[in-house]
């Protein structure tokens, strides 16, 4: 695997709403098996002693920076390393850049195809951390991935989040709920309660409780991760983090 480091302390200024100041990330890029050379972003305490990793995944047309710089330093004081990546299928949303998009000069809208990009990630975390399996974070069409993720390396994963996990036409062949029957680490999938009124995610929903995974239904909530982020909900999400922090302390030392 091929990767490089520089800081990216600029970005924080360059970047509006998306990390604190205290944050300093520094850009790697990571090679997948399938020749796609990714852009990603490791955020880490240096004067701490060894952590787990959160890795962090983003939904379509988006961004690493853009989506997940708000929930960053929340995961950073919760005592996590973090690795995001700007995968394949992505974009501009939320104001920040999809480095992998914009080297590539085009994104896919085939999603499963995304696959390579996850694991690209997890095997840098167990490269750093060969002994502390790692946390994967997915939403909308990653959160149905990271389901395929944890499936077929579970002895690598900690556990599971999945934002909105995808489930529709989009997603065929990767489907959350067939990966999920036979998942053998924690899971909890969150969906914003507009979204669980839809019958085939109501379905989904009920599937994945059936199989004895935790769910929940957020309200206030929206689509994928930024139902962590109280200006995108425009409520507060106090609660929803308070379950994302206990699940996340249950599985830490798995």
């Amino acid at each position: 695997m091929t990767m490089t480091r520089s800081s990216l302390a600029l970005l924080v200024l360059a970047t509006p709403a998306v990390l604190s100041a205290q944050v300093e990330p520094h850009r790697l890029q990571l090679q997948t098996s399938d020749g796609i050379s990714l852009a990603a972003y490791e955020f880490t305490r240096p004067d701490t002693d060894a952590r787990s990793w959160v890795l962090l995944f983003h939904q379509a047309g988006s961004n690493a920076l853009g989506e997940y710089g708000p929930i960053v330093p929340r995961l950073l004081d919760a005592g996590f390393d973090v690795l995001a990546i700007d995968q394949r299928s992505g974009g501009d949303l939320f104001g920040g850049t999809n480095g992998t998009v914009e080297a590539l000069g085009t994104g896919t809208d085939a999603y499963c195809e995304g696959l390579p990009d996850l694991e690209a990630a997890l095997d840098y975390a167990r490269e750093r951390a060969p002994e502390r399996p790692a946390v994967l974070w997915g939403s909308s069409y990653s959160a149905a991935l990271v389901v395929h993720l944890a499936a077929s390396r579970p002895q690598d994963v900690a556990g599971v989040l999945a934002f909105s996990p995808a489930s529709g036409d989009p997603m065929e062949g990767c489907r959350p709920e067939s990966a999920a029957a036979g998942l053998t680490v924690p899971l909890i999938a969150f969906r914003p309660g507009r979204e669980a009124e839809i019958p085939f995610v109501a379905q989904q929903l009920e599937t994945l409780r059936a199989q004895g995974h935790e769910v929940h239904v957020l309200d206030p909530g929206v689509h994928g991760s930024s139902s962590l982020v109280a200006e995108r909900v425009g409520a507060d999400v106090s609660a929803a983090w308070d379950l994302v922090m206990g699940f996340l302390a249950r599985v830490r030392d798995r």
